[in-house]
């Protein structure tokens, strides 16, 4: 049986908390000097992301405490066009116990230690979803304002995210006007990211960028930073719909702003890649990341959420990789 994670210092650090939660991110006024005059260069991106995985790398036990920390960090998610309460109230009990009792406790972790960030869920599915989770903790988030598209009416935007706080949920990941980053109306953008933060009240906000969309990793840094100034508590790559979604390289674009608002502020957002982030191998990467570029903070869930539905069951197999020497079919860790 390998050692326990918990007897090494590595583990002992990653799961140690925070020291508080992050303040929610009041926003600035709308100052084209802090995105104006961004320009990307995306060779030096690239290589900058090609040396994440080969410079820093985790085996063993440290791997293995790494991918309980990515867990905690998950936005359990299920946005299929054939979901149903049921599959939402499985995907909950889910989140509750992410990790079989078994392989949490060959790895010195009690079941309650460990549970996902959030589930996220359609409209239609909130209540159903703040029901199963009753009492535990984990909050529902709510996808809004015609997502994917999010070509709907703006009074229709807003009525949604109001529908979704009056069901319960306490995060509502909105998506933002492409139209407004492609033509460069960034005021456009403030302004309809600015009504949202208000249509959310005390429910965190998260800005969907669909980095996929917008086509240049300037017009991705850029509309990062607006949505910042805007209010929004996370910036999120993608809605998971986009031909290309999540990406190490948009990734870094979006952290190198967070960093910037926070100079300039004070202010810290979070941040989430979503779409394409099925394997423990690449959270391990987005992991590396936020520590490299934004520091221990930001591989806690107040600051660090990434949204995946596969995910799990391949954290869930390395882990079983970790306690018995052999993997396991993706049956035996059914996600919902």
């Amino acid at each position: 049986m390998p050692q326990s994670p918990t007897q090494t210092p590595a583990v002992v650090a990653l799961h140690r908390n925070a020291a508080g939660a992050s303040a929610r991110n009041p926003g600035t006024p709308f100052d084209v000097s802090l995105f104006d005059g961004v320009r990307v260069n995306a060779s030096a991106v690239e290589r900058r992301t090609a040396t994440l995985a080969t410079r820093r790398t985790l085996k063993q036990n440290p791997q293995a405490a790494w991918l309980l920390k990515a867990i905690t960090c998950i936005d359990l998610t299920t946005l299929s066009g054939d979901d149903t309460e049921g599959r939402v109230r499985r995907l909950c009990a889910k989140a509750r116990q992410p990790v079989r009792d078994d392989l949490l406790a060959a790895l010195g972790m009690a079941p309650h230690d460990i549970r996902t960030g959030a589930v996220c869920v359609y409209h239609r599915f909130v209540a159903a979803a703040v029901d199963a989770l009753a009492g535990s903790g984990i909050p529902v988030a709510a996808v809004s304002t015609g997502f994917p598209a999010g070509l709907n009416p703006h009074p229709l935007k807003l009525r949604e995210i109001d529908a979704s706080v009056a069901d319960g949920a306490s995060e509502i990941d909105i998506v933002v006007t492409r139209e407004y980053v492609l033509t460069g109306n960034w005021r456009a953008l403030y302004d309809e990211v600015r009504e949202f933060r208000a249509a959310c009240g005390d429910a965190h906000l998260k800005a969907i960028l669909a980095t996929g969309d917008i086509r240049t990793l300037t017009n991705v840094a850029r509309a990062s930073m607006v949505c910042m100034m805007a209010g929004a508590d996370f910036i999120k790559t993608s809605t998971g719909k986009e031909g290309v979604n999540a990406t190490l390289d948009v990734s870094l674009a979006m952290v190198r702003m967070i960093r910037a608002y926070e100079d300039a502020t004070g202010q810290r957002v979070g941040f989430k890649p979503a779409g394409g982030v099925s394997s423990a191998k690449a959270v391990l990467g987005y992991q590396i990341l936020m520590k490299e570029e934004l520091g221990r903070a930001w591989l806690e869930p107040d600051l660090f959420r990434i949204g995946a539905s596969s995910l799990l069951s391949d954290i869930e197999r390395q882990l079983e990789h970790h306690v018995s020497g052999r993997y396991s079919a993706f049956h035996r860790h059914p996600a919902a």
